[in-house]
């Protein structure tokens, strides 16, 4: 039979292979657990990326409508302000049609005050 002394470096060495073995096997848990993490926020990446992109074309459609009705809102205003300067012509050549000699008065007063005004 063997002694004492003769079974402890056995139970050593298995103990250390245990050990070593333990280690390995951590350490492959680790890697599994780092790939699966590195996964995992390629796809977060991808999610914010696809979100960012999401509000970018809701931000651009929005200032896009808005030009869009601001640009309605300046035309229906030119419109107004030309049927305004339409009157205001027609107006005026009815007053000239009305009275021709105090419009022509009116206009060579209003062209000498000028021409005063152009010499100094």
């Amino acid at each position: 039979m063997a002694n004492t002394p003769d079974l402890a470096p056995t139970r050593r060495k298995a103990a250390s292979a245990a050990s070593e073995a333990s280690a390995e096997m951590r350490e492959e848990q680790l890697e599994i657990q780092i790939a699966q993490l590195q996964a995992d926020l390629k796809g977060i990446a991808a999610t914010l990326a696809k979100l960012s992109n999401d509000k970018v074309n809701e931000v651009k459609d929005a200032a896009k409508s808005e030009a869009r009705h601001l640009q309605r809102q300046g035309q229906n205003v030119l419109e107004d302000v030309q049927d305004q300067a339409g009157e205001y012509e027609q107006q005026l050549k009815d007053k000239i049609r009305e009275r021709p000699l105090t419009a022509v008065a009116s206009a060579i007063g209003i062209g000498y005050v000028l021409a005063l005004l152009s010499r100094h």
